[in-house]
C-alpha cells in the first residue's frame, strides 16, 4: 500500500482515495495526485484564457474573411476548447492549493465540464460536415447552429446524471420524512429533483418540433437558448459545488493545529447536544487525540455557538459540558457564546483566537455537508482555517447539501450575475447571428 504526506490523496482502488501521514521515503511507487491546501500565496489567474480567447477570435475572423473551409474552422475551435479545459483544470488545482473554500473552485470545475460538452458537440459538428457532401455555406450554418444550441445539447448530455441524481434525492428525502417528519425544509431535495427533471422535460418537448416564419422560429430558439443558459449555469454550479465539497470533506488537516473550532448547530431541550452536534464534537476530539499522540501537541477547543430563544443554555456551554464529560480539561476549552450564524461563528472565534495567538494554526469541525460553505465564511473573515467533516445519517446528508447549495446561490450575487449575464448575452448574439447573418 503506497502512502503519502498529509494533504496527499492516494488511489488504492478506482474511485476511492485515502489520506496518510508518513515520511518522504514512503512515497515511492503508486499513482498519486497531490492536492495541497494553502500552499500558494497568490491567487491563480486565468488571464491566459482571456488572451487565448482574443487570439482565437482574431484567427476565426481572418478565416471567415478568407472563407476557410468550415471543417478547418471547427478544428481550430476544438483545439481552443481543449486548451481552455486544460487551463481551467490547472487553475482548479492551483485554486485548491491557494484557497479551496472559494467560488472559483466551483466555477472552474463546473465550467470545465460544460466546455467538455461543447468540445464533444464541436467534434460532432466536424463529423457531420466530413460525412456529408454539403456546400461551404451549409457547412458553416451547420457548424454555427451546433454552437448556438450547445447549451441545449449540454442539457441532453447531462440527462443521465440528472435522472440518477434526482432519483437519489427523492429516495433520501422520503427516508428523511419518515424519520424526521413532514416539513417544508425536508422536501427541498424532492423539490430540486422535480425542478431538474422538469427542466429537462420542458426543453425536450418544447424544443422537439417548431414551425412558422423565420422570425417565429428565431424567437422560439432564442427563448429555449436562454432557458438552457439559465439551466446550464445552475447545473454547473450544482456539479461544481458537489465536486468542491467532496474534496474538502475528504481532506484531512495537518496534525499541527493550535485551535479547533467546533461549530454549533442546536441543542436539545435539556441542554445537551443533539446527535448532529455531538458528531461534530466527537470529530474534533478524535482529531485532537490523534494529533496529541502523533506530535504531543494538544489543541485548544473553541466551542462556538450562542443561545437561541428556545434554548435553555448556549450551544457553546452545551459543547463545553460534553467535552468535560469526555475528559477534556477545562483549560483546553475556549467558549464563544455570542454567535448566531456560521459567519459569526468564524468571526467571533477568530477574535478570541487572535487575542491569544494571532499566528495560530486553526481547523474547524462541522458536519460533512457544511464543510465547504463554512470554509467560505472563515476565509471571508481572513482566517485560514481548514475544515473536517463529521458523518451524518445517509438520508439526512443529501437534503442538507441542497440547503447548502441554495445558501451558496444567495451569496456573491454580483459575481454570479456577471457570469450568468455573460452566458445570456453570448447565446442571444449567437442566435441572432445564425438567423440574421449566416
Amino acid at each position: 500500500m503506497t502512502r503519502l504526506h498529509e494533504h496527499a490523496i492516494t488511489f488504492e482502488k478506482p474511485g476511492r482515495f485515502n489520506k496518510y501521514y508518513v515520511n518522504d521515503s514512503d512515497t515511492k511507487g503508486g499513482l498519486s495526485v497531490l492536492l495541497r491546501f494553502d500552499t500558494r500565496d497568490k491567487k491563480p489567474k486565468v488571464w491566459n484564457i482571456a488572451v487565448l480567447s482574443v487570439i482565437t477570435a482574431i484567427v476565426l475572423g481572418i478565416m471567415s474573411a478568407r472563407q476557410t473551409a468550415p471543417v478547418v474552422v471547427a478544428a481550430v475551435v476544438a483545439v481552443y476548447l481543449l486548451i481552455v479545459i486544460i487551463f481551467l483544470l490547472a487553475a482548479f488545482v492551483k485554486q485548491l492549493q491557494y484557497n479551496p473554500y472559494s467560488y472559483n473552485t466551483i466555477i472552474y470545475s463546473g465550467l470545465a465540464i460544460f466546455l467538455l460538452s461543447a468540445l464533444l458537440t464541436n467534434l460532432r459538428a466536424i463529423h457531420i460536415i466530413l460525412r456529408s457532401d454539403i456546400e461551404t455555406m451549409d457547412a458553416a450554418f451547420t457548424l454555427f447552429g451546433v454552437f448556438e444550441g450547445s447549451a441545449r445539447t449540454y442539457m441532453l448530455y447531462s440527462l443521465p446524471f440528472i435522472l440518477i441524481y434526482s432519483v437519489a434525492l427523492c429516495i433520501s428525502n422520503i427516508s428523511l420524512i419518515r424519520h424526521e417528519g413532514k416539513r417544508l425544509v425536508n422536501l427541498l431535495g424532492i423539490i430540486l429533483a422535480f425542478l431538474l427533471v422538469g427542466g429537462e422535460a420542458f426543453l425536450f418537448f418544447g424544443n422537439y418540433y417548431v414551425s412558422g416564419s423565420e422570425t417565429e422560429v428565431m424567437i422560439h430558439d432564442l427563448f429555449f437558448n436562454l432557458f438552457a443558459a439559465f439551466y446550464l449555469y445552475f447545473e454547473c454550479m450544482l456539479i461544481g459545488s458537489i465536486i468542491a465539497n467532496i474534496i474538502v470533506v475528504r481532506y484531512e488537516p495537518e496534525k499541527n493545529k493550535d485551535y479547533l473550532i467546533i461549530l454549533g448547530c442546536g441543542i436539545r431541550k435539556d441542554g445537551t447536544p443533539t446527535p448532529l452536534l455531538a458528531g461534530r464534537i466527537d470529530r474534533a476530539v478524535r482529531f485532537a487525540k490523534e494529533q496529541e499522540a502523533l506530535t504531543g501537541k494538544a489543541p485548544v477547543f473553541v466551542t462556538s455557538g450562542g443561545q437561541g430563544s428556545d434554548e435553555v443554555t448556549s450551544e457553546s456551554k452545551a459543547m463545553k459540558n460534553y467535552l468535560l464529560e469526555r475528559g477534556i480539561p477545562k483549560e483546553q476549552i475556549l467558549e464563544e457564546d455570542k454567535s448566531t450564524s456560521t459567519f459569526e461563528n468564524m468571526q467571533f472565534s477568530k477574535k478570541l483566537i487572535d487575542a491569544e495567538n494571532p499566528k495560530a494554526k486553526v481547523a474547524y469541525s462541522t458536519t460533512n455537508y457544511h464543510v465547504f460553505r463554512s470554509g467560505l465564511m472563515a476565509r471571508r473573515v481572513k482566517m485560514r482555517a481548514v475544515g473536517m467533516g463529521a458523518k451524518t445519517k445517509w438520508y439526512f446528508w443529501p437534503n442538507a447539501a441542497v440547503r447548502e447549495f441554495v445558501g451558496l446561490l444567495t451569496e456573491h450575487r454580483v459575481k454570479q450575475g456577471l457570469i450568468l449575464g455573460g452566458m445570456i448575452v453570448l447565446y442571444v448574439i449567437a442566435t441572432i447571428i445564425e438567423y440574421k447573418v449566416i
